[in-house]
């Protein structure tokens, strides 16, 4: 392995070190130990679902292809969870708002560990049936948990301001630490142990199992709407409802798919991106490298979420638009680097410059995530939160699953020029939504100061 990974890692970690002992007193927030008991016991459960989801990730391909698929049959696997997740999504996330979170949590816990059972037959149909299973649980676990989470919060009585310390703590573990030991691990089982290409999954299920049994424990049942009388289809048209007659939220759902659609794209297109002539490069420590500048990005939103200034709907505009920048690397360094004909190697000099370019844009997924959660608590209604953020799945699911089909259709460069077209257009919105957010106060302040010449202007 070159130097120049050891660098960026090195680096990177030596920077979420610095921040994480560096935090002073307006850094940090002050909580109740009732709280911190409730949190702490989240962050687990939540670590160990994350856990079951991180193993599985970077051994779903190699796994199909042992036995012995091929690249159209694996695409046609990977749209059958992207599908899958766009068609059951809604509904799943409809019946957690009136049939209970907790239930849902452990429905995504049971869904979760048959798809990785499936994993052990090599016939397609069942191959089939547990990418079904995993795109439903999929979307479970991007809405139930957190519906649960925030519904649990305001039930308990704590400050509301004490969500944004839960939800990034989450991400700096759950998508962090937790995807970087996932990595390691299923490499230790697979690579090391030499237990085959199955037993990172049948690890998964094993942690899925342990937060299941944490959930049944120790957490108690909460509802999107109380009413008994309101159907499933009702609250479905509820929460379209609300999506339509509230710019707010559809412009949160707007950012929230291009954001994710580009982000999900980029999944697929960093390995063809660094490696264009078959170099030889390392991916599970790139994985990791990446997953260490995501931890990178949640310390830094957890610094950012911790002060009154700037709020979340200001720096997520930067955000999106360096997001943008640098996925316009591959682009510029195809243009101004002149690529290599030699097939194998090493990384070249354009696949260094794309990959410090990622890690950039994997920091600020590292900001999106506790900064979305953050926004969707505030801008989301509590009764059909669940219906409401799989609503928003639907067109990223479209969106992934046509870029999937098409992955051969165009050349990578209009892929990622794409991408950043996406994320500039999710700033612009973004911008929007803070104007519509600010007209309230300003309207305010204004009557404020008809009444009084001498007022201040509202601060947040």
């Amino acid at each position: 392995m070159e130097l120049f990974y050891f660098m960026v890692f090195g680096a990177l970690g030596a920077v979420v070190a610095a921040l994480e002992l560096s935090k002073n007193s307006k850094d940090r927030i002050n909580t109740s130990p009732a709280f911190n008991s409730f949190k702490n016991n989240y962050l687990v459960v939540y670590s160990l679902m994350m856990a079951g989801d991180w193993l599985q990730g970077p051994y779903v391909y190699y796994l199909y292809s042992t036995y012995g698929f091929g690249k159209g049959e694996i695409g046609q696997l990977f749209i059958a969870g992207f599908g899958s997740s766009m068609l059951f999504g809604t509904i799943v996330g409809s019946l957690a708002d009136k049939q209970g979170r907790r239930r849902a949590c452990v429905t995504y816990c049971i869904t979760y560990i048959l798809s990785c059972i499936t994993k052990h037959s090599p016939q397609y149909k069942i191959l089939m049936i547990g990418r079904v299973l995993g795109g439903i649980a999929t979307s479970l676990l991007f809405s139930a948990f957190e519906s649960w989470l925030v519904a649990e919060h305001n039930k308990r009585g704590f400050e509301q301001q004490w969500l944004s310390l839960t939800f990034s703590k989450a991400i700096f573990l759950g998508n962090g630490l937790v995807a970087i030991l996932s990595g390691l691990f299923g490499n230790l089982l697979v690579d090391s142990l030499s237990l085959g290409p199955v037993a990172p999954f049948d690890a998964a299920a094993c942690f899925l199992a342990i937060g299941m049994a944490i959930i049944l424990s120790s957490w108690t049942e909460n509802f999107g709407d109380p009413s008994e009388n309101k159907d499933l289809l009702t609250q479905f048209r509820g929460a379209a409802v609300a999506i339509a007659s509230d710019e707010k939220i559809a412009l949160l759902g707007a950012i929230q798919s291009l954001f994710e659609g580009s982000m999900y794209t980029f999944v697929f297109l960093w390995t063809p991106a660094l490696s264009p002539n078959d170099e030889e490069i390392p991916h599970g420590f790139i994985f990791a490298t990446f997953m260490l500048a995501s931890m990178l990005g949640s310390s830094l939103a957890s610094r950012l979420m911790a002060r009154s200034s700037p709020r979340v709907e200001s720096y997520m505009q930067i955000v999106f638009v360096i997001s943008s920048a640098s996925l316009l690397l591959p682009i510029i360094t195809n243009f101004l680097v002149p690529p290599s004909k030699e097939k194998g190697g090493s990384i070249s000099f354009a696949g260094c410059l794309q990959l410090l370019g990622f890690c950039t844009f994997e920091a600020c997924v590292g900001i999106f995530w506790p900064s979305i959660m953050k926004m969707r608590s505030q801008y989301i209604p509590e009764e059909a939160r669940s219906t409401i953020m799989n609503f928003f799945r639907i067109p990223l699911n479209i969106f992934v699953c046509i870029v999937l089909y098409n992955v051969n259709a165009f050349p990578i460069t209009v892929m990622f020029g794409m991408c950043s077209i996406f994320l500039f257009v999710a700033s612009i919105l973004q911008r929007r939504l803070m104007a519509i957010s600010d007209k309230p106060k300003m309207e305010n302040w204004t009557a404020m100061k008809e009444r009084d010449p001498e007022a201040e202007p509202l601060n947040d």
